[in-house]
Protein backbone atom coordinates (compact mmCIF):
# COMPACT_ATOMS: atom_id res chain seq x y z
CA UNK A 1 0.00 0.00 0.00
CA UNK A 2 1.35 3.11 -0.97
CA UNK A 3 2.07 6.20 1.69
CA UNK A 4 -0.81 8.22 0.44
CA UNK A 5 -3.19 5.56 0.04
CA UNK A 6 -2.15 4.58 4.14
CA UNK A 7 -2.71 7.92 5.27
CA UNK A 8 -6.42 8.25 3.76
CA UNK A 9 -6.79 5.03 5.16
CA UNK A 10 -6.32 6.19 8.63
CA UNK A 11 -7.49 9.63 8.27
CA UNK A 12 -10.53 9.83 10.72
CA UNK A 13 -13.50 10.46 9.17
CA UNK A 14 -15.96 13.40 9.65
CA UNK A 15 -18.06 11.69 12.37
CA UNK A 16 -14.70 10.39 14.07
CA UNK A 17 -13.47 14.13 14.43
CA UNK A 18 -17.57 15.14 15.57
CA UNK A 19 -17.17 12.56 18.54
CA UNK A 20 -13.86 13.44 19.40
CA UNK A 21 -14.29 17.07 19.53
CA UNK A 22 -17.78 16.60 21.60
CA UNK A 23 -15.73 14.38 23.92
CA UNK A 24 -12.98 17.13 24.59
CA UNK A 25 -16.15 19.69 24.98
CA UNK A 26 -18.23 17.61 26.97
CA UNK A 27 -15.27 16.78 29.51
CA UNK A 28 -14.46 19.94 29.72
CA UNK A 29 -17.00 22.01 30.18
CA UNK A 30 -19.88 19.65 31.18
CA UNK A 31 -22.92 18.49 28.79
CA UNK A 32 -25.21 21.04 29.16
CA UNK A 33 -22.56 23.29 28.31
CA UNK A 34 -21.71 22.36 25.18
CA UNK A 35 -23.82 23.71 22.18
CA UNK A 36 -24.09 22.29 18.89
CA UNK A 37 -22.76 25.29 17.08
CA UNK A 38 -19.72 24.84 19.39
CA UNK A 39 -18.97 21.62 18.48
CA UNK A 40 -19.64 21.81 14.45
CA UNK A 41 -17.51 25.06 14.72
CA UNK A 42 -14.57 22.55 16.15
CA UNK A 43 -14.64 20.20 13.24
CA UNK A 44 -15.20 23.43 10.97
CA UNK A 45 -18.63 22.91 9.87
CA UNK A 46 -21.84 24.62 10.77
CA UNK A 47 -23.84 23.82 13.97
CA UNK A 48 -26.80 22.42 11.73
CA UNK A 49 -24.43 20.45 9.59
CA UNK A 50 -24.04 18.07 12.50
CA UNK A 51 -27.39 16.48 12.03
CA UNK A 52 -26.41 14.99 9.05
CA UNK A 53 -24.52 13.03 11.07
CA UNK A 54 -26.44 12.81 14.56
CA UNK A 55 -29.50 13.52 15.46
CA UNK A 56 -28.55 15.50 18.56
CA UNK A 57 -25.74 15.91 21.14
CA UNK A 58 -27.90 12.54 23.29
CA UNK A 59 -26.64 10.42 20.34
CA UNK A 60 -23.00 11.49 20.29
CA UNK A 61 -23.14 11.04 24.25
CA UNK A 62 -24.46 7.49 23.95
CA UNK A 63 -22.49 6.48 20.50
CA UNK A 64 -19.06 7.34 22.62
CA UNK A 65 -19.98 5.98 25.96
CA UNK A 66 -21.16 2.66 24.29
CA UNK A 67 -18.67 3.13 21.74
CA UNK A 68 -15.70 2.57 23.91
CA UNK A 69 -17.31 -0.14 25.65
CA UNK A 70 -17.59 -1.89 23.08
CA UNK A 71 -14.02 -1.64 22.04
CA UNK A 72 -12.36 -2.17 24.86
CA UNK A 73 -14.37 -5.31 25.54
CA UNK A 74 -13.47 -6.23 21.87
CA UNK A 75 -10.04 -5.43 22.63
CA UNK A 76 -9.77 -7.53 25.59
CA UNK A 77 -11.38 -10.67 23.52
CA UNK A 78 -9.48 -10.70 20.81
CA UNK A 79 -5.95 -10.47 23.48
CA UNK A 80 -7.55 -13.80 25.16
CA UNK A 81 -8.54 -15.23 21.60
CA UNK A 82 -5.06 -14.69 20.23
CA UNK A 83 -3.34 -15.95 23.18
CA UNK A 84 -5.15 -19.56 22.42
CA UNK A 85 -4.76 -19.64 18.96
CA UNK A 86 -0.95 -19.20 19.72
CA UNK A 87 -1.02 -22.08 22.32
CA UNK A 88 0.82 -19.86 24.50
CA UNK A 89 -0.92 -20.30 27.59
CA UNK A 90 1.42 -17.95 29.70
CA UNK A 91 -1.21 -16.23 31.62
CA UNK A 92 0.99 -13.75 32.69
CA UNK A 93 1.80 -12.59 29.25
CA UNK A 94 -1.62 -12.36 28.24
CA UNK A 95 -2.70 -10.67 31.68
CA UNK A 96 0.64 -7.99 30.69
CA UNK A 97 -1.56 -7.65 27.21
CA UNK A 98 -4.79 -6.91 28.76
CA UNK A 99 -2.94 -4.36 31.04
CA UNK A 100 -1.13 -2.49 28.28
CA UNK A 101 -4.32 -2.61 25.92
CA UNK A 102 -6.36 -0.77 29.02
CA UNK A 103 -3.42 1.46 29.73
CA UNK A 104 -3.37 2.76 25.86
CA UNK A 105 -7.10 3.66 26.31
CA UNK A 106 -6.22 5.30 29.58
CA UNK A 107 -4.11 7.79 28.54
CA UNK A 108 -5.21 7.90 25.10
CA UNK A 109 -9.13 8.82 25.32
CA UNK A 110 -8.52 10.82 28.98
CA UNK A 111 -11.85 12.65 28.32
CA UNK A 112 -14.24 9.38 27.58
CA UNK A 113 -13.02 8.33 31.03
CA UNK A 114 -14.31 12.00 32.48
CA UNK A 115 -17.34 11.81 30.25
CA UNK A 116 -18.28 8.39 31.67
CA UNK A 117 -18.12 9.36 35.49
CA UNK A 118 -19.80 11.98 35.00
CA UNK A 119 -22.74 11.73 32.25
CA UNK A 120 -23.69 8.36 31.70
CA UNK A 121 -26.65 8.89 33.90
CA UNK A 122 -27.92 11.41 30.98
CA UNK A 123 -27.72 8.03 28.53
CA UNK A 124 -31.44 6.91 28.46
CA UNK A 125 -32.06 3.56 29.82
CA UNK A 126 -31.52 1.03 26.71
CA UNK A 127 -27.86 2.66 26.25
CA UNK A 128 -27.00 3.09 29.56
CA UNK A 129 -28.11 -0.57 30.38
CA UNK A 130 -26.00 -1.84 27.64
CA UNK A 131 -22.99 0.14 28.66
CA UNK A 132 -23.26 -1.49 32.03
CA UNK A 133 -23.44 -5.16 30.43
CA UNK A 134 -20.64 -4.49 27.98
CA UNK A 135 -18.71 -3.54 31.18
CA UNK A 136 -19.71 -6.34 33.09
CA UNK A 137 -18.17 -8.61 30.39
CA UNK A 138 -15.11 -6.80 30.19
CA UNK A 139 -14.46 -7.08 33.81
CA UNK A 140 -14.90 -11.26 33.29
CA UNK A 141 -12.53 -11.22 30.76
CA UNK A 142 -10.02 -9.90 33.24
CA UNK A 143 -11.80 -12.16 35.77
CA UNK A 144 -10.98 -15.43 33.71
CA UNK A 145 -6.89 -14.17 32.93
CA UNK A 146 -6.34 -13.46 36.60
CA UNK A 147 -7.58 -16.34 37.99
CA UNK A 148 -5.41 -18.38 35.51
CA UNK A 149 -2.67 -16.71 36.72
CA UNK A 150 -3.40 -16.92 40.06
CA UNK A 151 -5.45 -20.25 40.66
CA UNK A 152 -6.12 -19.97 44.25
CA UNK A 153 -7.48 -16.31 44.07
CA UNK A 154 -11.29 -16.63 44.78
CA UNK A 155 -13.45 -15.22 41.96
CA UNK A 156 -15.16 -12.57 44.25
CA UNK A 157 -11.17 -11.13 45.15
CA UNK A 158 -10.26 -11.84 41.26
CA UNK A 159 -12.90 -9.35 40.39
CA UNK A 160 -12.41 -6.76 43.22
CA UNK A 161 -9.19 -6.71 42.17
CA UNK A 162 -10.19 -5.69 38.22
CA UNK A 163 -12.36 -3.11 39.77
CA UNK A 164 -9.22 -1.60 41.74
CA UNK A 165 -7.22 -1.58 38.75
CA UNK A 166 -9.62 -0.09 36.87
CA UNK A 167 -9.50 2.81 39.27
CA UNK A 168 -6.42 3.11 39.05
CA UNK A 169 -5.70 3.27 35.31
CA UNK A 170 -8.97 5.08 34.74
CA UNK A 171 -7.03 8.22 37.29
CA UNK A 172 -5.53 9.51 34.39
CA UNK A 173 -7.80 12.38 33.96
CA UNK A 174 -6.12 13.95 37.33
CA UNK A 175 -2.66 13.64 36.28
CA UNK A 176 -2.79 16.49 34.74
CA UNK A 177 -4.24 18.60 31.57
CA UNK A 178 -4.63 16.93 28.69
CA UNK A 179 -1.45 17.58 26.67
CA UNK A 180 0.84 17.93 29.79
CA UNK A 181 1.25 14.01 31.04
CA UNK A 182 4.47 13.24 31.98
CA UNK A 183 6.43 10.81 28.97
CA UNK A 184 4.22 8.68 27.66
CA UNK A 185 6.18 5.94 27.86
CA UNK A 186 7.11 6.67 31.37
CA UNK A 187 3.62 7.19 32.57
CA UNK A 188 2.32 4.07 30.45
CA UNK A 189 5.19 2.06 32.22
CA UNK A 190 4.44 3.30 35.92
CA UNK A 191 0.57 2.20 35.44
CA UNK A 192 1.56 -0.96 34.44
CA UNK A 193 3.91 -1.54 37.46
CA UNK A 194 0.95 -0.47 40.22
CA UNK A 195 -1.57 -2.22 38.34
CA UNK A 196 0.53 -5.76 37.80
CA UNK A 197 1.67 -4.92 41.52
CA UNK A 198 -1.73 -5.14 42.67
CA UNK A 199 -2.82 -8.04 40.93
CA UNK A 200 0.52 -9.62 42.62
CA UNK A 201 -0.12 -8.80 45.82
CA UNK A 202 -4.38 -10.11 45.94
CA UNK A 203 -2.84 -13.66 44.01
CA UNK A 204 0.25 -13.45 46.76
CA UNK A 205 -1.65 -12.67 49.92
CA UNK A 206 -4.27 -15.06 48.72
CA UNK A 207 -1.43 -17.95 48.25
CA UNK A 208 -0.31 -16.95 51.45
CA UNK A 209 -2.96 -17.69 53.58
CA UNK A 210 -3.44 -20.94 51.97
CA UNK A 211 -0.25 -22.02 53.18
Amino acid sequence: MSTHAAARVAAPTRREQILKEAARLFAERGFHGVGVDEIGAAVGISGPGLYRHFPGKDAMLAELLVGISERLLAGGELRVSEDAASHDGSHAALLDALIAGHIDFALDDRPLITLHDRELDRLRDTDRKRVRRLQRQYVEVWVGVVRGLYPDLPEHEARAAVHAVFGLLNSTPHLGRPGALPDRTDTAALLHRLARGAFDAAGGARAGRSE
